[in-house]
């Protein structure tokens, strides 16, 4: 069995049915499940998940009111294990930010894979892969990747 965190645009596109990419989440997850795997999630994924969902969409939001959101995250808290917040992924992250001259925006990918290193998870599920390729010390695998091993 493999442990997988998923990045928040897996969660995004998994509930935007009218999404390009909705599809692929629904089935990469379900595949991981089906095939025993374990997937979890950290407090970084909701709080980026209300933001995005929260925004309006002439924000680049989906433009959910806040007791929308709220369900959403309660039925992935019922679903899914939440990683715990511990000193430990500070760490990891300043040494993973130093390492790699990681700056801007992409210290939040940084956090997730300090996350996982602190959590031992080894696997990322993500449609943006090139945000986390830096990082040789996580596995990174697209939906794509996960449902043509399925074949």
């Amino acid at each position: 069995m493999t442990t997988y965190l998923c990045d928040t645009n897996i969660w995004l596109r998994a509930v935007q049915s009218e999404a390009a990419q909705h599809a692929f989440a629904i089935n990469a997850l379900t595949a991981l499940l089906t095939r025993g795997d374990e997937i979890v999630l950290t407090a970084q994924n909701l709080i980026e998940f209300w933001s995005v969902a929260s925004r309006p969409i002439e924000a680049n939001g989906l433009g959910w009111p806040a007791a929308t959101v709220r369900h959403e995250i309660d039925q992935l808290l019922t679903q899914f294990q939440l990683l715990e917040e511990t000193p430990a992924i500070f760490v990891y992250w300043h040494q993973l930010v130093t390492k790699h001259h990681i700056v801007g925006r992409r210290v939040h990918d940084a956090r997730l894979a300090a996350v996982m290193l602190a959590h031992e998870v080894t696997h990322l599920l993500t449609f943006n892969g090139n945000d986390f390729r830096a990082f040789d010390e996580i596995v990174v695998v697209a939906p794509a990747d996960v449902l043509e091993s399925q074949k």
